[in-house]
């Protein structure tokens, strides 16, 4: 790694605060002014004959994200002081906003409540649309390029791959060819169709669906599946994988995610209105059970010894907690609801035709006949709380949406429980069975027969 430099031009160098794959981020100090700078660096020293390409193509983005910037003022948007570009470096000197990126909150373990995801969305949508409005599409919306203090305050940067809509020469365009990230990209920019604001207002519903369910909307094994899923298929619900999540939400998603431009939002202030209308409850944070205690609930229970970590965050999101008075019903025999449950308090006791199967203790499943069951999906047991119970809830509909690795190891756990749950009902049964009989012949398995000769 190259040394940090003391000073780039006027600017006194503090310290790094930030590094990607082609600049570094440094904060700096502009000796005629008091308010300290990012500065975002690259050093084009000692680069090989054949990156000249590549270079250019920086010297471009670089040019792009001063010149468009420069247009742009808004509480939303991280402000462009200053863009230079020198033949052995470039570097553009901007505001410096201390927060993180918005990366920080689209993990399981780290999801922001819904009313505060709502908000900082928000902002972004007004940004977008006063940007727009000058004529500028940004491209590349992710969560990297979203900065947020601990007040929620918004900050869009990174606009070196910026569209001018108003430009009409392709030597004036800032568009190069395969810019954006993947996961968030629309699909009229997968397909190199022509761009306008739509393109940004779908990939901040990609990140609005992020950091709510802590997962991508399309997730692939490699990038011709992402591709291919990105431009056919429909979002799953984000209320599904998030039960506090309104189900009001899945309707904004699913419009900033249109794959039909008309139907998407038209611009970024309709997409805003329609988030300010969601009614969410505020939930006062000493009332409720932190995401981090009901993971360590599940880590303790030998049903989730096998998932890993990453798999457990999901099912903290995706599943119900429940609770049930004492004498409850919780699963009706012969229903075909696939809903099951894990134990987490109290005592459950399974009956079959109002005779006692079997009671079910801490931490084991119980209901989950009907999701095995891939023909008739019916529940053999009936399922009444003796006591006061808590428990996990999971729909198949959620598991649905899970990780390959999840779904597995649920489905060993689910059948090893079943399988071990029946081998005691028959044990029971065999203890008021009648006599067996005796064999007379044995047969052992795996021994070998050989021919002898007399």
């Amino acid at each position: 790694m190259a040394d940090m430099p003391t000073q780039v031009g006027k600017y006194k160098i503090i310290r790094e605060v930030g590094r990607g794959a082609t600049a570094v981020v440094y904060l700096a100090e502009n000796p005629y002014y008091p308010e300290p700078v990012a500065l975002k660096y690259i050093s084009f020293r000692d680069k090989a004959k054949d990156e000249a390409k590549w270079n250019r193509r920086l010297l471009k983005l670089l040019r792009a994200e001063g010149s468009v910037a420069r247009k742009l003022d808004h509480p939303h948007i991280i402000n462009i002081y200053e863009a230079v570009i020198e033949a052995e470096e470039a570097y553009v000197v901007m505001e410096y906003f201390p927060g993180g990126s918005l990366e920080d909150y689209c993990t399981y373990e780290k999801m922001l409540p819904v009313h505060r995801t709502t908000s900082i969305i928000f902002k972004c949508c007004m940004a977008l649309d006063y940007a727009y409005r000058q004529g500028i599409v940004h491209r590349d919306i992710k969560p990297a390029n979203i900065l947020v203090n601990a007040e929620d305050e918004v900050k869009i940067t990174d606009f070196g791959l910026a569209l001018n809509v108003n430009k009409k020469s392709a030597e004036d365009s800032t568009f190069i060819m395969g810019v954006g990230s993947p996961a968030y990209m629309s699909p009229e920019q997968i397909k190199n169709y022509p761009l306008n604001q739509k393109t940004d207002l779908y990939s901040l519903g990609v990140v609005l669906f992020h950091m709510l369910t802590g997962r991508l909307p399309f997730r692939a094994k490699n990038p011709a599946q992402l591709v291919y899923k990105i431009i056919n298929a429909d979002p799953p619900s984000a209320s599904t994988l998030n039960p506090d999540v309104p189900e009001a939400m899945d309707a904004v998603i699913r419009r900033a995610l249109e794959k039909d431009l008309y139907s998407r939002y038209k611009n970024g202030a309709e997409f805003a209105k329609d988030l300010s209308g969601i009614q969410f409850k505020i939930y006062d944070e000493n009332d409720r059970i932190p995401d981090g205690s009901r993971f360590g609930q599940l880590r303790k229970l030998p049903f989730f010894t096998e998932f890993e970590d990453v798999e457990l965050w999901e099912i903290v999101r995706f599943s119900a907690w429940r609770m049930a008075e004492p004498m409850t019903q919780i699963i009706r025999e012969g229903n075909t609801d696939q809903r099951f449950g894990i134990l987490l308090e109290g005592e459950i006791e399974l009956s079959i035709n109002d005779r006692v199967l079997a009671t079910v203790a801490l931490g084991e499943s119980f209901g989950e006949t009907a999701y095995l069951d891939k023909v008739d999906h019916k529940q053999t047991c009936t399922v009444i709380s003796r006591t006061f119970v808590r428990y996990l809830e999971i729909t198949p509909a959620a598991l649905a949406l899970a990780s390959e690795e999840c779904m597995e190891h649920f489905r060993d756990r689910l059948s090893s429980a079943l399988v071990a749950r029946l081998a005691r009902a028959e044990s029971r049964i065999a203890e008021s069975g009648v006599k067996a009989i005796r064999a007379v012949n044995v047969t052992m398995s795996g021994m070998e027969l050989q021919l002898v000769n007399n």
